[in-house]
């Protein structure tokens, strides 16, 4: 594994699953970056973490570990109540930010966050790793170079009774802590809100980097054995109609796609897990040349390239091909408008809402 000569020294806040799985993983074997600090208010997680991730130094208090000259960068990898919070800390102690997604649990708070960002003139993005799949950034490349008008997308979000069956045969064994910080109550307890704001996040996105801006939904809903069915009939502002799918959980397998249909072309894509570091599979038609075009082979571990286009950005000005806070807060806005929606049967537009899902 060959690192750049130059590495964006990064502060990982947050030693529960999804660092576990990805951030201190995909830190260290970023060509880039390394994982300088992590930060726990658990010691017991932090010790164990510590002895398996070898950070150069480790913080028990978020506030010193901003306080450290040394670290450039944060990744804030803490339970969604927190996320704007530590963001706001992080930017007034002048360290760029990627942050988990969602972004937040309201748009107020979002929006707070936002305008913080935008006095700051630091880098900050969102942690939306689906962008960083190569077939993505290979279908988004094709949707702005050849297929013209979009007419329509379709994206779906379907997660399995069977996931847990293959992702814990793929991430290691988490540690937990009964120390460890929680929000107050139980997230999970409220499952429309859980599942909206955890994989409604990745199906919202997906929608917004492929078909771009939304401008209103006109969404259902259905609860039956267990089940949550979103049905959400969506508005771009470029004119294109979308359909978006979201189903938690299925009686079958995984299945994450999407569908755009163009002027001079049409795309269909799939991805896996993301946890088995595989590109999805995509398929561009162009009518330019009458064939089906498609990437293969590409690097696919998302998370590692997530932070590598961080630090590309920070440490060389290249353009931020990830999530911006531009980006949080829409995905934001989309999830309050299809709750809204479901709630009154109306199309509700995303410039009207409030609140929180």
């Amino acid at each position: 594994m060959k690192k750049d000569s130059r590495l964006l020294r990064i502060g990982i806040l947050g030693c529960g699953p999804i660092s576990q799985f990805a951030h201190f993983d995909a830190c260290r074997k970023s060509r880039n970056a390394e994982l300088y600090a992590i930060c726990d208010v658990a010691e017991d997680l932090l010790n164990k973490m510590s002895a398996i991730h070898e950070p150069k130094v480790t913080y028990r208090d978020f506030d010193e570990m901003l306080g450290d000259p040394q670290i450039e960068a944060v990744v804030i990898a803490t339970a969604d109540q927190f996320h704007v919070p530590f963001c706001l800390k992080a930017i007034a102690a002048r360290k760029h930010v990627l942050v988990e997604k969602p972004l937040g649990v309201s748009i107020e708070e979002c929006e707070e966050l936002r305008r913080r960002v935008a006095e700051s003139k630091l880098v900050f993005q969102v942690g939306n790793n689906r962008r960083f799949d190569p077939g993505a950034t290979f279908a988004q490349q094709f949707i702005k170079n050849e297929i013209g008008q979009l007419l329509a997308m379709k994206s779906n979000y379907c997660d399995s009774t069977y996931r847990y069956t293959m992702t814990d045969n793929l991430q290691p064994i988490p540690r937990l802590s009964p120390s460890a910080k929680k929000p107050t109550g139980d997230p999970k307890a409220d499952k429309r809100r859980y599942f909206m704001l955890t994989h409604g996040s990745h199906l919202v996105d997906t929608a917004r980097f492929l078909g771009g801006e939304i401008a209103s939904v006109r969404a259902r809903l259905s609860e039956r054995f267990g089940a949550y069915c979103w049905f959400v009939e969506t508005d771009f502002d470029n004119g294109c109609l979308g359909h978006l799918d979201l189903t938690i959980p299925v009686r079958g397998d995984f299945e994450e796609s999407f569908q755009v249909y163009g002027e001079k072309g049409s795309i269909k894509g799939k991805f896996y897990l993301p946890w088995y570091h595989l590109s999805s599979v995509v398929e561009c038609f162009s009518v330019k040349d009458g064939q089906f075009h498609r990437p293969l082979g590409e690097d696919a571990y998302t998370y590692k390239r997530q932070i590598e286009g961080f630090a590309d950005t920070i440490l060389n000005g290249a353009s931020q091909h990830g999530a911006r806070i531009d980006d949080g807060v829409a995905a934001m806005r989309a999830m309050v408008a299809i709750a809204r929606s479901v709630e009154s049967g109306e199309k509700i537009r995303l410039s009207a809402v409030t609140g929180a899902v």
